[in-house]
């Protein structure tokens, strides 16, 4: 774990930052919100921060406040008792159950106790509860955050939209109204046109929203969107926007102070997104003319300064690539998981800029010094490492990190990462891992950087979405930044290619197995038989392996792998009709690596064996290996044959049942709702038939790989 952080004689403490040079000057707003939160709270230095978030968002913070010399505090929840945040402060506090972190009172009640002066709250959960700032503020802690007012008139979607509307920010068409009829907003949405795009109003990170393309599927799409965000804010109400078809995603990093600077710190280039949500930022965006660029800022900073806005603030904006033209979307009251990029563009710490304004000071630059430094520092792209399985609609995975390598930190490499090595993904918690953010003086060379560092990455355990990323990068569509948030969908077949696994790959699969297990035997042996050469008279062996992509899914067919032991460290190997005759091939215990010498070639694997799968990473590539048993085996032991069942993808629980036993089902028809990592999935039939069995109901919890449907056979 590594952070590309500032020496602190580099950066100005608040007592030495000067005067803003040029400064915006207040929007009537801004005098209007802001006036009554900014008296209750005097400018004073904040001597001790609680850190009201986890995992590497919380780290991160931490590293900034410590390098400042503020004492911090870190609250954890019983899932989280051993992650790296709770283990990263002495003043680690239990809040309880794994929802913990959504209560603020208690979180409040922590911070007062612990003698804290101050409170951040990362991202997400509290960051933009207006109610929470506001009794920060009432218990006389400093909120590092925006005032409640501000977070209150951005954090709702339709009250939002008519405040940019009298800023003179361009709004995107769409009803923002009260009236919450089905059929009304099926109507309003008909005059829209479709699609339309259904978004909770007190939505974010994509959850509550859903795309509406005909007026046949309204009614679906709006209950979906309406289950989910009532599961996640406690908030049904919805607005209906038009939906532009070949959008861009492009945001804008504003900071104000309460003396009425405002800035804006560049523009980032969010569009590489799944499930509405963020993979892939990059900044500058690529393709933009220079005078869009520049009204982009001048349209973010009127959005803040409109609602009297302080602190780190993201404008977000959709650009049409057919028109050119963009239109506010939202504004995120906080810290964005993507502000490394930013960091990176700037040579700024955010996180120190949000300390400052929190007490009292001024913005360290100047609009003016701002873009000097944009433009002298090349490009950046962070990349979100998630355990989630791509080639399964990025369905999330969660379980124990067994092995973890991480890329080489560099002054052009950062890694934030919330995990080590034997860690637990929960399932009660988003699955991102870590956040790998790479800067080039150009975007081509920014782009190498990124496939570089992603080849260096080695995670076993969770599936995740690495090697997605990898044909990202390698996308000529993405390298030439053709960009937009249906990116993934546009270029499914070609980033979805599957990659063939070796002979060579499922050699070293049966070669370290067998190796491994024949250390341990050694391990196990008396004196005498270690004397009488057991080790060169091992039992050959046949290894079964399914037919599987790196993503884990896996084709029809078998790959069966006979491994003949000729000498001490001499093997002959046959892969299906494949064979490689004496093979030299060493097992290094320390480092896990299977080193074995081809007739044509040598390898070094890394080696992973864990309950019945086998993770290689070899030459920058990643495979994983299923282990397979013999048809005749399992019918012998009587294993039970899920063929003709619908698994659960993850840990989960059911949210709903949408058939019932003896229906007729079509190919993709919805069968079950379930719900994991704070995500709604809707599972779909593989095939069509008749249900034989529902095995689980709605409220069930069910483990990964748990028959949820049956269906008869044929």
């Amino acid at each position: 774990m590594s952070f590309l952080l500032w020496p602190s004689k580099s950066r100005p403490s608040v007592s030495r930052i000067s005067p803003s040079l040029s400064a915006l000057s207040h929007g009537h707003g801004r005098k209007t919100l802001a006036t009554a939160a900014t008296a209750k709270i005097d400018a004073r230095p904040i001597k001790s921060v609680l850190i009201a978030n986890r995992g590497e968002i919380a780290l991160r913070v931490g590293k900034t406040a410590s390098q400042y010399g503020i004492k911090i505090a870190t609250v954890y929840t019983n899932p989280d008792a051993r992650s790296q945040h709770a283990l990263s402060s002495p003043y680690a506090i239990n809040l309880g159950d794994a929802s913990a972190y959504l209560d603020g009172d208690k979180i409040i009640e922590a911070a007062k106790k612990h003698g804290c002066t101050g409170i951040h709250p990362g991202y997400g959960f509290l960051s933009e509860n207006a109610k929470f700032a506001q009794k920060c503020a009432e218990s006389g802690l400093v909120f590092i955050g925006p005032p409640p007012e501000a977070i209150e008139a951005m954090g709702n979607k339709s009250r939002s939209k008519v405040i940019m509307t009298d800023a003179g920010v361009p709004c995107i068409p769409g009803y923002h109204g009260t009236n919450q009829d089905p059929d009304f907003l099926k109507s309003e949405a008909s005059k829209i046109g479709f699609p339309v795009l259904l978004k909770a109003v007190k939505g974010g990170g994509g959850k509550g929203m859903r795309i509406a393309m005909t007026a046949e599927t309204f009614y679906d799409q709006l209950e979906s969107a309406k289950s989910e965000a009532r599961s996640s804010f406690g908030d049904d109400v919805m607005l209906v926007e038009k939906y532009i078809t070949t959008p861009r995603h492009i945001e804008v990093q504003v900071f104000a102070d309460r003396h009425g600077n405002c800035v804006a710190l560049g523009e980032r280039d969010c569009s590489i997104q799944r499930r509405h949500q963020k993979i892939l930022e990059e900044s500058p965006a690529p393709k933009l003319e220079e005078a869009v660029r520049q009204d982009l800022w001048q349209k973010a900073r009127a959005a803040a300064l409109a609602v009297g806005y302080e602190g780190a603030g993201t404008v977000e904006f959709i650009f049409d690539n057919e028109t050119g033209e963009f239109f506010f979307m939202e504004m995120n009251t906080r810290l964005q998981v993507e502000h490394p990029v930013t960091e990176m563009v700037t040579g700024e710490d955010l996180v120190h800029w949000q300390i400052i304004v929190a007490e009292g000071g001024k913005l360290p630059l100047t609009q003016q010094e701002i873009e000097a430094r944009i433009a002298g520092r090349g490009h950046a792209i962070e990349a979100r490492i998630y355990a989630e399985n791509p080639q399964m609609d990025f369905i999330p995975d969660s379980g124990r990190l067994t092995h973890l390598k991480t890329p080489t930190s560099t002054d052009n490499v950062r890694i934030d990462a919330g995990f080590v090595a034997g860690d637990e993904v929960s399932s009660h918690y988003d699955p991102m891992i870590a956040k790998l953010i790479v800067r080039g003086e150009t975007r081509e060379i920014a782009i190498q950087r990124l496939h570089a560092a992603l080849s260096e990455y080695e995670i076993a355990g969770p599936i995740t979405n690495v090697e997605f990323l990898k044909s990202v990068c390698q996308s000529p569509a993405f390298v030439a930044a053709d960009l937009e948030t249906g990116f993934i969908t546009k270029w499914k077949d070609e980033l979805f290619k599957e990659n063939i696994i070796s002979p060579e790959a499922y050699s070293q699969a049966a070669l370290g197995t067998y190796q491994v297990e024949a250390a341990a035997s050694y391990n196990s042996l008396s004196h005498n038989e270690v004397q009488a050469g057991f080790l060169t008279n091992i039992q050959n062996r046949e290894f079964h392996y399914a037919r599987n992509n790196p993503a884990g899914t896996s084709d029809a067919g078998e790959v069966t792998v006979y491994v003949k032991n000729i000498g001490r460290g001499l093997f002959d190997v046959r892969v299906n009709d494949t064979e490689y005759t004496s093979v030299a091939s060493h097992w290094d215990s320390a480092s896990k690596t299977v080193t074995s010498y081809f007739p044509h070639t040598r390898l070094d694997t890394r080696f992973i064996s864990e309950e019945g799968t086998i993770t290689l990473f070899q030459q920058g590539q990643q495979y994983r290996i299923r282990c397979a048993t013999p048809g005749w085996v399992g019918k012998a032991l009587g294993l039970k044959d899920n063929t003709h069942s619908v698994l659960a993808p993850m840990p989960c629980k059911i949210l709903k049942v949408t058939v019932e036993e003896g229906d007729r089902v079509r190919k993709e028809q919805a069968l079950v709702v379930i719900e994991s990592m704070k995500m709604e999935t809707v599972i779909r039939s593989p095939q069509d038939g008749v249900i034989s069995r529902i095995v689980h109901r709605q409220g069930d919890i069910c483990k990964a790989g748990t028959a949820l449907v049956e269906f008869e056979q044929a």
